[in-house]
């Protein structure tokens, strides 16, 4: 009964700006670990941003200081702001979910394309 559904992809040029929504059904929002992950066509599949249930916010390396995570728990969803955009961001992104009761889960992940 838990879903994970993401949304917010597409295709901006370099330096521009995309919002994905994380949004899950079947939990609360209080009682998940919330996170984004890209995979890269050839690469491995990286943390780029986390949410901690207390709020705690971490970052990789290559986003830190352009994306930034938040949550809204009467949606119960998630958002990945992602500023100033360069072509290495280019990737599948997808949401995971681990909630106290349930477990883990991934959304199926949506395309952010960066390029002129």
């Amino acid at each position: 009964q838990v879903q994970v559904v993401e949304s917010g992809g597409g295709l901006v040029q370099p330096g521009g700006s995309l919002r994905l929504s994380c949004a899950a059904s079947g939990t609360r929002f209080s009682d998940n670990n919330w996170g984004w992950y890209r995979q890269a066509p050839g690469k491995q599949r990286e943390m780029v941003a986390v949410i901690l249930s207390g709020g705690e916010t971490n970052y990789g390396n290559s986003v830190k200081g352009r994306f930034t995570i938040s949550g809204d728990s009467a949606r119960n969803t998630v958002y990945l702001q992602m500023n100033n955009l360069k072509p290495e961001d280019t990737g599948g992104y997808s949401c995971y979910i681990n909630n106290v009761h349930k477990g883990s889960y991934w959304g199926e992940g949506t395309q952010g394309t960066v390029s002129s």
